[in-house]
């Protein structure tokens, strides 16, 4: 039986999609009605894979494997159903706490320095020209580049950053971000074009296949909008979206501490190495915060960035995953620092 929360929900968004309704009116608050609306597509969406995996099920010849094709897609489409109510719940739970307001960020190019020349930057955000970072867990390796390259988006620069992800020494991620920086200092995330790859056993030589774009994004295109990455001066409780692309791009974040020092908060502390905070947070002055999305619900990562050097660790709490600072070459603090 359905909650009731749920027939309202489905009510808000039929009479959304049925009715004409008068420029600017909306139902229940533009937020929750862009989230209805959002889970009618998700749900049609589900059927419609669910009739595409039936239509390649119909072509198998043995009986035995129609059968189970046919039995995994009504188990898709039971989980696809399920998780555009979850979904749908999370981006409920985001309108609490950000309003109902629509999201339309202001993005007006008047607003944004010269990301090569800037006369005001982010300490907890550097982005210099020729910057580059180090990540690892271990395993997995993250190599990050700011670029001398600019994107013009919407009549603003953005510089390009480039992030490479590598498991074992193995191509997984090639990703270009693009940010901006407006005159306050914020840091703007502008889209991304995204290019995920793996290698197949057999292959000669094995070179990594580009298998999938998803996430990729660009402001002003397809309705896709900007957010704030990381704000000029982050307060705790401070809530912010960092970028939207409906159903495909919809991350946001939590500023959970602006004076994070080991110790204090055995959470906090649960993933982070203490030589890692003894060397860029004993001031006292890490900015934490925690990143989500409500294509992932349930999913929170936490983030620490230092003054000067920007973000250390990253951290999934639910896996106990801890992707941590291994060097960069702008900052005398990354010489010998702490291996996963």
């Amino acid at each position: 039986m359905l909650e009731s929360s749920s027939i309202r929900k489905i009510a808000r968004a039929s009479a959304l999609a049925a009715l004409s309704l008068a420029p600017g009116a909306a139902l229940a608050g533009y937020c929750s009605d862009t989230a209805d609306l959002q889970e009618l597509s998700c749900e049609h969406e589900a059927r419609d894979d669910y009739y595409k995996a039936r239509a390649i099920c119909l072509n198998i010849g043995d009986s035995s494997e129609r059968a189970a094709c046919d039995a995994d897609a009504t188990d898709g489409r039971r989980e696809a159903l399920l998780r555009c109510d979850e979904q749908s719940d999370a981006r409920e739970d985001l309108c609490a706490m950000i309003g109902e307001a629509r999201y339309d960020p202001d993005f007006s190019p008047a607003n944004f320095q010269n990301p090569r020349q800037p006369t005001r930057t982010n300490a907890y955000f550097p982005l210099r020209v020729g910057n580059t970072k180090a990540f690892s867990d271990g395993t997995e390796t993250v190599d990050i580049t700011v670029r001398n390259e600019t994107k013009l988006i919407e009549g603003v620069q953005c510089i390009v950053v480039n992030d490479v992800v590598r498991d074992q020494g193995e191509l997984i991620e090639d990703t270009d971000d693009w940010f901006a920086l407006r005159s306050d200092g914020s840091i703007f995330y502008c889209g991304e074009e995204v290019k995920d790859f793996e290698t197949f056993p057999g292959d000669s030589p094995p070179i990594p296949e580009l298998v999938d774009i998803g996430g990729s994004f660009k402001t002003g295109r397809d309705g896709d909008k900007p957010g704030i990455l990381f704000p000029a001066r982050p307060v705790v409780g401070q809530v912010y979206g960092q970028e939207w692309s409906a159903s495909n791009a919809e991350d946001a974040a939590m500023v959970l501490t602006t004076t994070y020092r080991y110790g204090r908060d055995a959470v906090l502390d649960a993933l982070m190495p203490p030589a890692l905070a003894q060397r860029f947070c004993s001031a006292g002055d890490c900015v934490v915060t925690a990143d989500f999305t409500p294509m992932e619900p349930g999913v929170v990562e936490h983030k620490y960035y230092a003054r000067g050097v920007g973000r250390i660790l990253e951290t999934k709490p639910s896996t106990g995953k801890a992707v941590q600072l291994v060097g960069c070459n702008f900052d005398s603090r990354c010489a010998g620092l702490p291996q996963p």
